[in-house]
């Protein structure tokens, strides 16, 4: 029996893989549980199974995560709940997890570190409020890392001149690292540096990360990202003649009432 929350979890995870965004066992997810999530599993969260972090997270500590598997395949989470994802705590010191529930003849996810670390960073940046963070693989912004430096400003100017609703859904800017290994700690820290400031990160040459207060902010904020990437992209290869400007930008901040990053405007 899946619970409210675990439905939205699995939803999420077959609305990626309907975009197209998780090839084989690619991209990852995980949601911080709140404590009326964790009372409607009940008798269900019973699992055994501890296993040490690489690197203690104890802001964390004590807290619960539905995240994804290791090697498992983003398609199979409605079909194959038990075996493609599963309910995590942390230990009191954020030192380790244990797994109660899922994950069978599995582990969490490589991109765990990452994950929590972006959680902890997330929590003190929104005071609480975010509790999902989504890694996927949209081909649209992967294929515009190949075409720019890493560089944060750079990015989010692209992507707020190629699509209106942008600078409205991301005001801050959007992130971005240059090439790293997926799945250690030196990305997981880069990626948690950029994220406490912007609600997404992207990595050159492989995805991006999304955070948000719901399953459906986050989709729907890597869903912008990937479509202003993939407009940009049709209308560089054919040519750019106008664009969004800046004060066009400032108007639509006004309008809409929201503070864009000053740094990332001329």
């Amino acid at each position: 029996m899946m619970t409210h929350a675990m439905e939205g979890f699995a939803r999420l995870c077959d609305d990626g893989w309907q975009q197209g965004w998780h090839e084989r066992n690619g991209g990852n997810l995980s949601y911080r549980m709140t404590a009326e999530d964790v009372a409607e599993c009940g008798k269900m969260l019973e699992g055994t199974r501890t296993f040490p972090l690489p690197k203690p997270i104890p802001e964390v500590a004590g807290e619960y995560f539905m995240v994804t598997g290791t090697g498992r395949y983003m398609r199979n989470v409605k079909i194959d709940p038990l075996h493609s994802f599963g309910i995590i705590k942390l230990g009191d010191k954020g030192e380790s997890y244990q797994i109660l529930w899922g994950l069978e003849d599995g582990k969490p996810t490589s991109e765990l570190p990452t994950h929590l670390l972006n959680h902890a960073v997330r929590f003190q940046a929104t005071g609480g409020k975010c509790r999902v963070i989504y890694h996927a693989h949209p081909a649209n912004i992967t294929a515009l890392t190949y075409t720019i430096k890493p560089d944060a400003r750079m990015l989010t100017r692209i992507l707020w001149q190629s699509e209106t609703e942008c600078a409205v859904v991301f005001p801050e800017g959007i992130g971005i690292v240059p090439w790293m290994v997926p799945g250690g700690t030196e990305i997981a820290e880069a990626t948690a540096k950029l994220i406490k400031i912007y609600p997404a990160v992207v990595w050159s040459y492989h995805g991006a990360f999304a955070s948000g207060s719901s399953f459906d902010e986050a989709f729907g904020l890597m869903h912008t990202i990937e479509k202003a990437a993939e407009i940009y992209l049709k209308a560089k290869s054919v040519g750019i003649v106008n664009t969004i400007t800046d004060d066009n930008l400032r108007v639509l901040a006004k309008a809409f009432g929201v503070t864009l990053n000053p740094a990332f405007l001329d």
